[in-house]
């Protein structure tokens, strides 16, 4: 019921926040909304601040699982549009969170979730500027960065993969070169770089994807099937994983 309660919040706040604005919403109209006492609500979540961190939450770990996963890409060429393709495919699956920022930039509000959308935003544009770049190039990733996400904002009601193609034309266009041909047709590219394939490596998880799997588990908005399927392990994976208190697997729950 706990569990419950705590992804029925946060479905109702984020319908809120993307009609209203955060500022607009209060802590009281979503608890009548959710059919709860405003001490109910913030008995899972202290504050307001607390409702949005838990939304923005998956969108982090999936963006910094993705900036992770593509340093693993020997080419620069191949790093820079993986995180573009990879940006955009993250940003479109999470359009409404991201449509609260339409109304009062409401993401940044938690200092902890400012930061690591600060860092996330640093770190993709140096990817895209690519190694040794000059102050131009630099410049001009800034740029990209901004108009791979504005759009997903502005115009997250529009039709999903008319939207991509046109914010990846405008990539290109900044950019003035064309994607590596391996991630120039999909129409759309895989969930994320984080999933990794659970044949021939049962158990395993890293650290970053325990993180991830404890995230997600915490928003409250992803049942176990769908964290094991995020990150490409079994169900009784996950389930040993978060079971143990030290986070590495060695135990299991009883």
């Amino acid at each position: 019921m706990t569990d419950d309660s705590r992804a029925r919040i946060l479905r109702t706040a984020l319908t809120l926040f993307v009609e209203r604005g955060y500022h607009a919403v209060s802590v009281r109209e979503i608890a009548e909304q959710v059919g709860l006492t405003k001490t109910a609500v913030l008995y899972h979540f202290p504050s307001k601040s607390d409702i949005v961190a838990a939304l923005v939450e998956p969108l982090l770990a999936e963006t910094e699982a993705l900036l992770e996963s593509i340093q693993t890409l020997p080419d620069s060429a191949e790093r820079r549009w993986a995180v573009v393709e990879g940006l955009i495919d993250t940003w479109l699956r999470h359009a409404r969170v991201l449509r609260i920022q339409l109304h009062d930039e409401a993401l940044s509000a938690d200092n902890a979730t400012y930061a690591r959308l600060r860092d996330i935003a640093l770190a993709a544009q140096e990817v895209i500027a690519g190694p040794e770049a000059d102050f131009t190039e630099r410049v001009r990733a800034t740029q990209v960065y901004a108009a791979l996400s504005d759009p997903v904002v502005i115009f997250a009601d529009h039709p999903e993969p008319e939207l991509r193609a046109a914010i990846l034309a405008g990539a290109q266009q900044l950019l003035n070169t064309p994607p590596p041909r391996r991630t120039a047709t999909p129409a759309r590219a895989p969930e994320t770089p984080r999933r990794r394939p659970a044949r021939g490596r049962p158990g395993a998880m890293t650290s970053t994807m325990v993180a991830s799997a404890q995230r997600m588990r915490d928003a409250g908005d992803h049942t176990v099937d769908e964290i094991a399927a995020e990150l490409g392990v079994s169900r009784a994976t996950v389930y040993r994983y978060l079971a143990t208190p030290t986070g590495d697997g060695s135990e299991t729950a009883t």
